[in-house]
């Protein structure tokens, strides 16, 4: 038996199959997946088109191995949770490089891999969770209303894997418990039923899951949660395992950060390329149930991108408080200039004493007055009058555009000590 790869060994690896072209996440739409396809070699990888989109788009199924295990990986079901999209392709890209390696070639006589990159890819064309008839997917295991779900389902009657991967990205206010932490990486053995039973088919699920937070968190220290499992009785992840198909479901969350696409990417490919490692082994069998039962489970409003702490704030209306500042980021995508970017945008969330609330970054605001960013700007180091009153106010909503002040020698100028900014 081959022993499977470190998390040190694969994150270095992960250097060389990064897609080198790949656009920023949020921009990856249907004619990347199609480019990436057409690259699969054919000597190697299977592709058909499995069915279509509400609007006609072709839904890919690759398949890749001749072992007699059949796995089965799906992402975004949800078209605005892209990272695995990519991350698939950069595990094909590892099995293609390295396909004469023992641990692939291990890898491929004992599994056979198919995977649906993208399988809501009119919702990945609008940067929105649901599909283009505005139903999510995700809850229509059940009646079946959309061709993409009938396609999933489908697929797994026809296929009938011994096991699924369910891939998805989380709300980026999501903490490792009560730790402060981010929940970089959530796992969960979805439920099969409302009593959470077991059934070796869900035990052998939350092993992986433990095979997964060993390697993830060799290099995340902290930062694997994991997600609720309360039965959903609409979800396809619960029903899989009804259905006789054990899932795991991997939920990419928030990372320190604006540019979180590369560390988020390397931790998908860690997670995938370990935990396939381990069933192709044989050592998922032997992981310890302990080490799943153990991950903390996720406060799924736990956590803020930026906390500004006890800083003089100005409310809507009264007295400047001493308070904190709790600020949202996510994902988005904006049009500029006629063409779509991919921006991290955030807003003001919260303010008060936020002390309960983990950070992704902490912003020491003590002595320092926080008013809105003026719609001219401001550069760090600029000495200003401070605005006016009307123009001081910090409410929740607000975008997460601010500038902390302290007071200069100067009489009656301020200092813009900090600028804290995301796009709106």
């Amino acid at each position: 038996m081959i022993e499977i790869s470190s998390p040190a060994t694969l994150s270095a690896l992960w250097e060389e199959v990064r897609l080198p072209e790949r656009p920023p996440l949020p921009l990856v739409r249907h004619a990347q997946v199609e480019a990436w396809v057409r690259r699969l070699p054919p000597d190697l990888f299977q592709v058909e088109v499995a069915g279509h989109s509400v609007e006609g788009r072709a839904l890919y199924h690759v398949q890749v191995g001749q072992g007699p295990r059949q796995v089965l990986l799906w992402s975004q079901m949800h078209g605005d949770e892209p990272t695995a999209t990519t991350a698939l392709f950069e595990v094909f890209e590892y099995v293609r490089r390295y396909r004469e390696h023992p641990r692939v070639q291990e890898l491929l006589s004992t599994l056979t891999l198919h995977a649906v990159p993208m399988l809501n890819p009119d919702g990945a064309e609008r940067f929105q969770r649901v599909n283009a008839q505005g139903i999510d997917i995700n809850r229509d295991a059940l009646r079946l209303q959309t061709p993409e779900g009938r396609t999933l389902k489908a697929l797994r009657d026809r296929l009938q894997p011994s096991i699924g991967f369910n891939l998805h990205n989380q709300d980026w206010r999501t903490s490792v418990g009560t730790s402060g932490k981010p929940a970089s990486i959530s796992l969960l053995a979805p439920a099969f039923d409302a009593a959470r039973s077991d059934n070796p088919g869900r035990l052998l699920a939350k092993k992986l899951c433990a095979v997964i937070r060993d390697a993830v968190e060799a290099l995340v220290p902290g930062q694997v949660g994991r997600y609720s499992d309360a039965f959903e009785v609409r979800a396809f992840g619960d029903n899989m395992g009804l259905w006789g198909t054990p899932a795991v479901l991997i939920e990419t969350g928030p990372w320190a950060g604006i540019d979180a696409d590369a560390p988020l990417l390397r931790l998908n490919f860690v997670a995938l390329v370990s935990s396939l490692e381990a069933l192709a082994s044989g050592q998922a069998e032997q992981a310890d149930l302990g080490r799943y039962d153990s991950i903390p489970l996720n406060d799924g409003k736990g956590l803020f991108h930026v906390v500004v702490k006890e800083a003089h704030v100005f409310g809507e209306a009264g007295e400047a408080f001493i308070g904190d500042i709790g600020m949202t980021a996510f994902m988005a995508v904006r049009q500029r200039q006629g063409a779509p970017v991919a921006v991290i945008a955030g807003q003001i969330a919260d303010l008060g004493d936020l002390r309960v609330f983990g950070a992704v970054e902490t912003v020491d605001g003590r002595g320092l007055t926080a008013v809105p960013l003026p719609p001219r700007g401001a550069r760090e180091g600029d000495l200003i009058p401070l605005p006016p009153r009307s123009l001081c106010g910090v409410k929740v909503g607000q975008p997460a555009e601010l500038m902390l002040l302290r007071p200069a020698k100067s009489a009656g100028m301020w200092r813009v000590e900090r600028i804290v900014r995301f796009e709106r």
